[in-house]
């Protein structure tokens, strides 16, 4: 007998994931970044957005909240998260075959938080918003 794996429809959450993150890739890329890739996952590692500027990689994460926010969405950026990020980030930099992924290019952990208030939307960014630990 097969197993079948159901279609699911997207989620009110899942949506407004991919919003904030939709509206989070124009933004970076108003900074002058090129997107690399968006929802690079690795087992059960992901990232948002990598992207590169003249200033290295950029590893960012994407918060996305709807108005009134009751905690700011960076502040949902748990240690495990951070460390799970940064997993994530080692194997694609391993593994990365991009040109303008170099050995010594210097990396970034970003944080990017949009907020939708009605027809607005609020973008914040936290560049090299924290430092991993490899432990």
């Amino acid at each position: 007998m097969k197993n079948f794996k159901k279609e699911s429809k997207p989620t009110a959450r899942m949506l407004l994931g991919k919003k904030g993150e939709d509206v989070a890739a124009v933004f970076l890329e108003g900074l002058g970044h090129q997107i690399l890739t968006r929802n690079y996952r690795t087992g059960h590692l992901e990232i948002d957005i990598i992207s590169v500027d003249a200033f290295g990689v950029h590893f960012v994460e994407v918060k996305s909240r709807v108005a009134p926010v009751a905690v700011a969405p960076e502040e949902n950026v748990t240690p495990l998260k951070q460390k799970k990020i940064a997993n994530a980030a080692l194997r694609y930099l391993h593994g990365s075959k991009d040109p303008r992924v170099r050995a010594d290019s210097e990396v970034h952990f970003d944080i990017v938080a949009v907020t939708f208030d009605g027809g607005e939307e609020k973008v914040d960014w936290f560049p090299d918003a924290y430092f991993p630990m490899y432990v």
